[in-house]
């Protein structure tokens, strides 16, 4: 990974301007193309698979009036004054006749009809019902417009003090909206970056690009509309995450850039680098946040596995941008940044400061006086690390308790913001109906074989108006058809308590006595039912993808630090981090912590889908800021050694980056919680005290503590476990040893393979060969010998680029192995030889374009006189002075003397050990 992202960083400094302008010209023109093909967000929830949709769909079919969206009229007569006087009756009656009338509305239905008219029982107050034709998505804006007017217009008409507000369902919620609020995340970033770097040019960067990579991915989102709906949620879920990881991202490049320029490396030199180690961070930090937003779809609910995609989209971006936009911006600066300081001489007490290897070498430790305070907090954390972790897992604990009462559940006009009129309808039917008269339930069922439909649908009725919990019964009645009936059920209580999620779960358990009775098979459905189902299906969600992201983040840990128990720890801090954060919300949003402060108006249950969001989201940031932390004690602790002062070091060494990263992103996201909906304000909240209680309690505090306990045993990994892995080389290890052997063992050494030292062991630390130095020129055919079959099989595969070589240097094709093996691998074949085998015919089938190296094993099975003749005819071709296009061929074999005498056109592979005083 270093390898490709330091080329393809050498790329971008010669060819800056051309990805600036190629940024510029793909933002325009996918930015023209959400503008001219845009369809608009769509709202709609829907859950396949569940009662309350599957009941919802049924009756768009068998009952359409009762299928669309609801919403109603509350009137509230002046003090002393009843809904029912002549003046308000005549005034209502006409109002719910001129309602009916209106486009898009099915019926309304009049407080005092004998069908389902409700009036409260003081007759201070009723409800004009009414019945939209369409699906509440489907409702327009327009036609929403419609309905209030006529709401104001009956207010103006009523006598002085009577109250009339249009509320319900269909307005039982606000859609998020970009607002000036979310302008102080962005001073907050300019503000750190400008104390983080000390230079107006290293702080626009940054910004510039996460503002562009937004605009990107928003354009890209409003444009996929096409090919189908996205919820309004959506773009402002993947503006606020590509905000923060876009700010974040560019920071941690442009700091090690410019840590580098103050060592003295050439400019150009540094952002290949940067974007080599930073960058391979980059790739790994957004790799997991993309994997845990598109885990999403383990809940199986379509909005919210388009709102994972689009913003999985949005990190990718960000991780685009600044893999290649920034360094770009980087060159186009030049040396204006990161020059190396002067200072005056000082005495300081010396701290070694990071490793820095430049022109293929690491330079001695610089002394330099380090940061006071994080060298302050790092001593503090580690010098009893057993009392620190004690202390802060007892604190983040603390949080499970609020967080294990956390409910969950579709937000309803209960938790907008008083201003609103369909809160204010909200509050008015609490207050004199009850507040069960919010969310109705709809029961519905076929009676297609009753031969008395209405007494049936009375009979149903009855039992259920027995049922605690039930407020009323107000309309039980068969369709025109007589085949399907509704019952709506007013809840005694809130839409979203969990006594009305009770009585939904009481009228399905009773599905079997009406279907032994009645003969008639019920369903729950409405709006209530359908958030009531949602929260299950999340809910039953979680585990699954709890265990997911942990599983994930457990292997890809371990793929990166070659460690079982920083993995572990990094888990178990993520955790914390959850917890924490659902538990600061459902503090906040659930018991009213600091409601007054927040601006929090109404307490209850937080967006159904939170959790599993908060999970996914925090998960990615979390290995952000220990990727950033501990690659650079791992680091440390690779070159120099000593596991105390490696975590000194490397704290030091990036200590400053992580809380500027962290600040910025808490501010971002806490930007967007004055002004945010009742789905985007929990969500603000919770990802600004995760990310806060990640960075600086987590990974700054209790990960030096735990690696400080575990010393040396933090960086172990069994070998079996080692080489089963895949290598992830975050740190620029590989690069740095890559770099290092480019002259080895003098410059422009044109050798096919040259080895010195290398061996290799089994698992089970079994030496298979050992001690092997080759000098293999080019376009020549070489016997390399080993011990044993086994050690020619293992040695072949590994001068092909197919294994890994456990010590020593090696170079094959000019590549440096094994950091280069993919390279090698698409120029070099292996090839096995047997008696019986077509020699000719083998060696064409591997002999692909590009090919420059064949490593043939099998030699000393090969006794047939024909397919030794095959063989040198076939070497005489490809590595002889006359072929066109000589290949280097190796000739493994245990038998050195019985091969060179089979096969003269070989000759032995150098064997004189190979100096390496340029790597000392």
């Amino acid at each position: 990974m270093a390898s490709v992202l330091y080329a393809m960083g050498q790329w971008i400094t010669r060819a800056r301007v051309l990805v600036v302008i190629g940024w510029l010209v793909l933002i325009a023109l996918v930015g023209a193309g959400a503008a001219l093909l845009n369809k608009g967000t769509d709202n709609s929830v829907t859950i396949p698979g569940t009662e309350a949709q599957q009941a919802l769909d049924r009756l768009s079919t068998t009952f359409p009036q009762a299928s669309g969206a609801s919403a109603q009229l509350v009137v509230v007569a002046a003090p002393g004054d009843q809904v029912t006087d002549a003046p308000y009756r005549s005034l209502v009656d006409a109002e719910a006749k001129t309602i009916a009338d209106l486009p898009g509305v099915a019926g309304a239905t009049s407080p005092f009809s004998t069908n389902g008219g409700i009036v409260s029982d003081d007759k201070s107050a009723g409800i004009v019902s009414v019945q939209m034709a369409k699906g509440q998505t489907e409702v327009t804006e327009h036609q929403k417009d419609l309905l209030q007017d006529a709401a104001h217009d009956l207010e103006q008409q009523l006598p002085h003090g009577a109250r009339a507000v249009m509320g319900g369902s269909l307005f039982s919620g606000t859609f998020p909206a970009i607002s000036a609020t979310e302008g102080i995340g962005l001073i907050v970033a300019i503000v750190v970056l400008l104390i983080t770097f000390g230079s107006f040019l290293a702080a626009g960067m940054p910004l510039i690009s996460a503002l562009l990579g937004v605009a990107l991915s928003t354009a890209g989102i409003y444009l996929s509309t096409v090919f189908g709906p996205i919820a309004s949620t959506t773009p402002m879920l993947a503006l606020m995450l590509g905000l923060a990881v876009g700010i974040d991202y560019a920071l941690f490049i442009i700091s090690r850039h410019i840590d580098q320029r103050r060592h003295g490396m050439e400019p150009r030199e540094s952002i290949a680098r940067a974007v080599a180690t930073a960058g391979s961070a980059v790739v790994f930090a957004g790799i997991t946040v993309i994997i845990a937003l598109l885990g999403l779809a383990v809940a199986n609910i379509p909005f919210l596995t388009t709102m994972g995609a689009a913003a999985a989209m949005g990190i990718a971006v960000a991780v685009l941008m600044s893999l290649t936009l920034v360094p770009a911006l980087l060159a186009l600066a030049g040396d204006r940044l990161g020059r190396p300081r002067k200072r005056r001489p000082r005495t300081p007490r010396p701290v070694d400061a990071p490793a820095q290897r430049v022109n293929g070498g690491q330079a001695p430790p610089t002394t330099t006086r380090p940061n006071r305070f994080f060298l302050g907090w790092v001593r503090a954390a580690t010098k009893w690390p057993v009392v620190t972790i004690v202390v802060i897992a007892g604190v983040l604990s603390l949080a499970a308790i609020p967080a294990s009462k956390i409910r969950l559940d579709l937000t309803d006009a209960g938790q907008l913001p008083k201003s609103e009129p369909a809160r204010q309808a909200y509050d008015l039917i609490s207050d004199h109906f009850g507040p069960g008269y919010n969310g109705a339930l709809i029961v519905t069922g076929t009676i297609v074989t009753s031969d008395d439909p209405v007494g049936l649908m009375k009979d149903l009725a009855a039992e259920i108006r027995k049922l605690p919990d039930v407020a009323d019964v107000p309309l039980a009645t068969p369709n025109a058809a007589a085949d399907t009936g509704i019952i709506q059920v007013v809840p005694k209580s809130a839409p979203t308590s969990q006594a009305t999620a009770d009585l939904v779960n009481r009228i399905r358990e009773l599905r079997p006595h009406f279907q032994d009775k009645y003969g008639v098979t019920l369903d729950v459905t409405g709006f209530t039912a359908l958030g009531i189902d949602v929260s299950a299906r999340l809910g039953a969600a979680l585990f699954p993808f709890g265990a997911l992201v942990v599983g994930f983040s457990l292997i890809l840990l371990a793929m990166v630090f070659r460690s079982i128990a920083v993995p572990i720890k990094a888990t178990l801090g993520y955790l914390f981090s959850v917890v924490a954060a659902l538990g600061a919300v459902w503090g906040v949003f659930g018991e009213g912590w600091f409601n007054g402060i927040l601006g929090v108006e109404q307490n209850g249950p937080v967006i159904s889908f939170l959790p599993i969001i908060l999970m996914g989201v925090l998960f990615g940031l979390a290995m952000d800021y220990e990727v950033f932390l501990v690659s650079r004690i791992r680091e440390e602790y690779v070159h120099r050694g000593g596991a105390r002062r490696s975590i000194e070091a490397g704290f030091l060494g990036s200590a400053k980056v992580v809380t500027a990263a962290a600040v910025i992103m808490f501010g971002v996201f806490a930007a967007f919680f004055p002004e945010g909906d009742t789905t985007i304000k929990p969500m603000a909240l919770g990802l600004a005290v995760g990310v806060f209680v990640d960075a600086f309690l987590v990974r700054m505090t209790l990960v030096p503590a735990v690696l400080a306990l575990l010393g040396d045993a933090a960086w172990r990994l069994p070998k079996w476990l080692d080489r089963a892995l895949p290598r992830f080389d975050i740190e620029g290890e590989g690069l740095e040893r890559q770099l290092a052997l480019a002259d080895w063992p003098e410059p422009d050494a044109r050798d096919a393979v040259i080895a010195s030292g290398m061996a290799t062991e089994t698992p089970g630390g079994v030496t298979v060969f050992s001690g092997v130095d080759l000098r293999v020129p080019r376009g020549e055919a070489s016997l390399v010998a080993a011990s044993t079959p086994a050690g020619v099989r293992a040695l072949m595969l590994t001068l092909s680029g197919r294994a890994r070589p456990d010590r020593g240097r090696l170079k094959v094709l000019g590549r440096v192995l094994p950091e280069q093996g993919g390279w090698v691998r698409r120029h070099s074949a292996y090839l096995e030889l047997a008696d019986g085998v077509d020699v000719t015919g083998r060696f064409l089938s591997v002999l692909r374009p590009g090919v420059e190296l064949v490593a043939v094993d099998g030699v000393d099975r090969l006794t047939d006189p024909a397919g030794l003749e095959s063989l040198r005819r076939v070497l005489a071709e490809l590595a002889g002075a006359g072929a066109k296009h000589p290949i280097t061929v190796l000739i493994g074999t245990a038998e050195p003397q019985r091969a060179r005498a089979q096969l003269p056109q070989t000759r032995p592979a150098e064997t004189t050990p190979i100096p390496v005083e340029s790597l000392a």
